[in-house]
């Protein structure tokens, strides 16, 4: 594992202080890097939206296709219990 030390003015490191404490993180190092994998997921989130709204149109949504999701989910849920 590579090691970063990074700045931070007063205010900011008491408010990262105060996240370990409450938040149950062991050290502000696994508090930062929590922070960064949320910032990947939200970037690769962000990636995939973008990609379907420039995908080309397929067919429409209706009340129907909602159903047969619902039932799909049903189903699985049902099945795990």
């Amino acid at each position: 594992m590579s090691t970063m030390n990074i700045s931070l003015p007063d205010a900011l490191k008491s408010f990262v202080d105060v996240q370990v404490t409450h938040r149950g993180y062991g050290t502000s190092s696994e508090y930062v890097r929590e922070l960064i994998r949320k910032d990947q997921q939200a970037q690769q989130l962000r990636a995939l939206l973008l990609a379907g709204a420039q995908s080309p149109a397929q067919e429409a949504v209706t009340p129907a296709y909602f159903e047969v999701l619902r039932q799909k989910v049903t189903r699985g849920q049902s099945s795990k219990k």
